[in-house]
């Protein structure tokens, strides 16, 4: 078993082998029985899975996808946490300073949107 020392990863990666099977499905347009049927297992067992009332391991998560002809490309890449600082710099703005910021942001996007149809013009 891996243990991971960082809290957040319990939190924000519980779910994700769900998520990819129910993702996975519904790109290829299977119903849940029919994915079922080709796992060799039940409409329910599936429904229990990607409702996160059971978590499957990588090696399901990379079965059920294999399954539906497709294949997860996974990479070791170096650890970003620039997000999380800058959800912890929002942390310290009010509910009104975060609206008014993103109020500007949308407005500055909307000019360069508009200063691009004009260029193309």
């Amino acid at each position: 078993m891996c243990y991971i020392a960082d809290v957040r990863y319990d939190r924000d990666m519980k779910g994700m082998g769900n998520d990819l099977i129910r993702e996975a499905r519904r790109r290829r347009g299977l119903t849940q029985a029919r994915l079922a049927e080709l796992a060799g297992t039940t409409q329910s067992a599936i429904a229990r899975l990607e409702s996160g009332r059971t978590a499957p391991s990588f090696d399901d998560v990379i079965r059920y996808l294999r399954l539906m002809d497709l294949d997860l490309d996974v990479m070791l890449v170096e650890r970003d946490d620039s997000d999380w600082a800058q959800a912890r710099r929002e942390l310290d703005r009010t509910p009104e300073e975060r609206h008014d910021a993103l109020v500007a942001w949308k407005a500055a996007v909307d000019e360069m949107r508009r200063d691009a149809d004009r260029s193309v013009a």
